[in-house]
């Protein structure tokens, strides 16, 4: 029977100690773009950057200047060379796969090297890594945050309920599935998200919750980190709805993000 998230869940995130200093509150790495789609890993940086202390990102060669530039508006990351990214992935405390990316042989090569090398490491998938992805290199460390279509790709059925829960099972991993207002699974146990509107259906949104997921899969478990990511960013669209309807952006859910109290 699946269970419900509360707010309740917000509470059980990791606060930073006192007396900690930087770098022991989170290191992500975020691995996105293309050729083709610019945004949609800053809105995931922006987002994990407000959860943990250092945000390292890298994207594709034809990225590197537009990465520099954009650097200059958002100063809180630092821009890696995809040589490097394997030396990242060992500092990163959760390496997040995926915004932006297309389906190519490129990052099917990339997700595949990441998977297999860095299979004791927490790593959640999204967007472009999904398409590009291998099941059968899933397991306990991997979230993934598949639409319906993104679900069917991977998985070779329809995005349900029951089909989530036993694909969670069979391949040991966390799935994070955005039908609805969103669910969770580890192949246990179903988590029903309740918030969230229609609103979201816009671009970037998901790639906001990505950012959120894999900023706290940096120093929680991951289930929690699934089920707080999603509550969170539907609750912080629900918070918007009522003060502008359904007419919001992706840019205005990050803003609204870091209002929303937790």
């Amino acid at each position: 029977m699946p269970f419900r998230t509360t707010r309740l869940i917000l509470s059980k995130l990791a606060v930073p100690a006192a007396a900690s200093r930087k770098g022991q509150n989170g290191r992500l790495l975020v691995i996105g773009g293309s050729k083709q789609f610019h945004g949609a890993p800053l809105m995931a940086l922006e987002t994990a950057s407000r959860l943990v202390d250092m945000a390292y990102f890298s994207s594709t060669r034809e990225n590197n200047f537009l990465a520099r530039r954009l650097k200059l508006a958002l100063k809180t990351f630092i821009y890696v060379n995809q040589r490097k990214i394997g030396f990242f992935a060992n500092r990163a405390d959760c390496v997040l796969i995926g915004p932006g990316m297309i389906d190519d042989w490129h990052t099917k090569r990339l997700v595949s090297r990441l998977l297999k090398s860095f299979a004791d490491k927490p790593i959640v998938l999204d967007a472009g890594a999904i398409w590009a992805a291998d099941k059968r290199l899933l397991g306990p460390n991997i979230i993934v945050c598949p639409h319906a279509a993104e679900f069917r790709k991977l998985f070779g059925v329809e995005a349900t309920q029951k089909n989530a829960f036993e694909c969670a099972k069979k391949f040991g991993c966390v799935v994070c599935l955005k039908i609805g207002k969103g669910l969770v699974t580890d192949g246990k146990k179903i988590w029903l998200n309740p918030t969230g509107n229609q609103g979201m259906s816009k671009g970037g949104t998901g790639d906001v919750l990505a950012g959120l997921v894999a900023g706290f899969a940096c120093k929680n478990g991951l289930v929690l980190s699934a089920r707080a990511g999603l509550y969170l960013n539907g609750l912080a669209a629900d918070e918007l709805r009522k003060k502008y309807g359904f007419h919001y952006s992706a840019q205005d859910l990050i803003e609204q993000v870091k209002k929303t109290r937790f």
